[in-house]
């Protein structure tokens, strides 16, 4: 249940262990990543991530640990790296079981002694870096297959947190699609206020084999075509209208209400504050949220006397 993934992520948040994040593409492993950023003693410090699946090994060595002039061809100047640049933040290293095994050697000396020597250098540079990896894969069966390292298997994964595919969260979906859809609201080209049960229906009935991924990117589409302030079945794409439930004629004359953003964030808010038997600093703490913003939202929504 996620109830009891955010808790027990806002509970890893807060120490300095090194954290594995495991998921299929596309689970929300880089956002599960960031809220470990926001909710740690580290959050006033940068946040940085990179791709290891997507660069050469000498590109991804000269990205994480930076190279000093001359170290390679093209290096005209000296340039800090990943570890450098997030120093008493948090790196994110995504696809951490494409890293080639020529720099897991350098990886596990930073994770041991908090220290590097950057691409062409000779003195040792200190980092004080949390580090969050996430992969896909089973790093395990990497290791049995001389693939990685096991003593690097070890010093990432002291924490594991693991990511169920969106099909085994359905509970999930509607609080997923309003923190989307509120994202997408800020941008201000159009605004969702609500969404037809039809539409959350045909959405809670699809596999999403993309997972988080596919929904975030189906909801900027159905923002992008349709009209209004409400989302309807005819903003989503094709395939949703084919996972439907038959719908009756007395719903077609008289669609029922649909749910505005205030009802899903207080339903939102009620859930956090039963969870922490109506304690406001952990219920905010448990949201990802200040105690002033919480209580600012509450007295906006008609909350604030309310446990």
């Amino acid at each position: 249940e996620m109830k009891t993934f955010f808790r027990r992520l806002a509970r890893v948040a807060r120490t300095h262990s090194t954290v594995l994040i495991r998921g299929e593409t596309g689970t929300g492993k880089e956002l599960v990543a960031r809220a470990i950023h926001q909710q740690s003693p580290r959050a006033h410090k940068p946040f940085r991530a990179i791709n290891c699946a997507t660069l050469t090994a000498e590109l991804l060595a000269s990205e994480l640990f930076g190279h000093v002039r001359g170290a390679f061809t093209g290096a005209i100047r000296d340039r800090s790296g990943l570890f450098q640049l997030a120093h008493g933040g948090t790196v994110l290293l995504d696809e951490v079981a494409e890293i080639p095994m020529e720099i897991q050697a350098r990886l596990l000396r930073v994770l041991e002694e908090r220290r590097f020597v950057p691409l062409g250098g000779t003195d040792p540079v200190s980092v004080d870096v949390r580090i969050v990896s996430a992969t896909h894969r089973a790093l395990r069966k990497e290791v049995e297959e001389k693939r990685f390292r096991e003593d690097l298997m070890y010093r990432l994964r002291v924490v594991v947190l693991y990511l169920p595919p969106l099909i085994e969260r359905t509970g999930d979906l509607e609080a997923l699609t309003w923190y989307f859809i509120r994202q997408m609201n800020k941008e201000g080209f159009r605004r969702i206020d609500g969404i037809t049960e039809e539409a959350f229906e045909a959405m809670a009935s699809y596999p999403w084999p993309g997972n988080i991924r596919e929904l975030r990117n189906n909801l900027e589409a159905a923002f992008a075509m349709g009209e209004g302030s409400i989302l309807t079945l005819d903003d989503l794409a094709p395939e949703f209208r084919g996972v439907a439930p038959p719908v009756s004629r007395s719903e077609l004359t008289e669609p029922k209400a649909p749910q505005t953003v205030d009802d899903l964030e207080r339903e939102r808010l009620l859930g956090a504050l039963r969870a922490t038997g109506g304690r406001k600093g952990q219920a905010a703490q448990l949201l990802g949220i200040s105690r002033s913003t919480l209580w600012r939202r509450l007295q906006v929504l008609g909350m604030s006397k309310r446990r």
